[in-house]
């Protein structure tokens, strides 16, 4: 019988809600190191006027619908999210992409701190996108609706992170809300660590998919080269 199917079996989003719950949960910590998060910041490839031309369509795009009052998840993935990972080339060789593909992740929750009990459980979850590159996650992507608090995505994509092959000790992961971009960084081992990069917002008038793009392009670069 499947290990998960003897253990209980508990939503990711029932049991981390936080970063003190991912931090409990799978010993993982936020790093102090000021280098260990660089490929949002440095050695970003350079935008062609093409990409100017389509990242601005897109701003647009999704500031005509936005006008209107929230923009669904499904809405947000059509107008900003899959047209930004095509241009990036996430649908190309080498990268694989599922949708909403499931995760199962066993961890050790304790019960009872006092008297030390603790007991296996499975967290059960979706993904929005999964990049896989040789059948192995290299990115993980989620958006959620605009009026969804993007920092409220960030314990929950981590976790999803933490449930990426045991091969993949560096992975890389966004979330956005279509309002708002933030990029995540993993390091699984020794300790699990992790990193932000800053909040990308669509509100100034200066063009953040720009800057999104960037990333995505040099953190696509990083997977090519491992």
């Amino acid at each position: 019988m499947a290990l998960e199917n003897v253990m209980p079996q508990t939503a990711v989003t029932e049991v981390v809600g936080s970063l003190d719950d991912l931090e409990r949960f799978f010993g993982a910590r936020r790093t102090s190191n000021e280098n260990f998060f660089e490929e949002w910041q440095q050695n970003l490839p350079p935008l062609s006027q093409e990409d100017c031309r389509v990242l601005d369509q897109l701003r647009d795009r999704f500031r005509y619908q936005r006008n209107m009052g929230p923009v669904a998840e499904g809405a947000v993935n059509a107008i900003v999210i899959s047209p930004l990972l095509s241009l990036v080339g996430f649908y190309d060789a080498p990268f694989r992409m599922r949708s909403e593909a499931s995760i199962a992740i066993t961890t050790e929750v304790l019960v009872d701190p006092e008297a030390e009990d603790s007991e296996v459980k499975v967290l059960r979850g979706q993904v929005d996108f999964l990049v896989l590159q040789d059948q192995f996650w290299q990115a993980v992507i989620e958006s959620k609706e605009t009026s969804f608090d993007i920092e409220m995505g960030i314990p929950q994509i981590l976790t999803y992170m933490m449930g990426a092959p045991a091969s993949q000790n560096v992975v890389f992961g966004m979330v956005s809300n279509g309002n708002h971009f933030v990029f995540v960084k993993l390091r699984r081992s020794p300790v699990p660590e992790y990193e932000f990069s800053d909040i990308f917002s669509m509100i100034p008038r200066q063009n953040r998919l720009y800057d999104v793009f960037q990333v995505l392009k040099r953190i696509s670069s990083e997977i090519h080269s491992i």
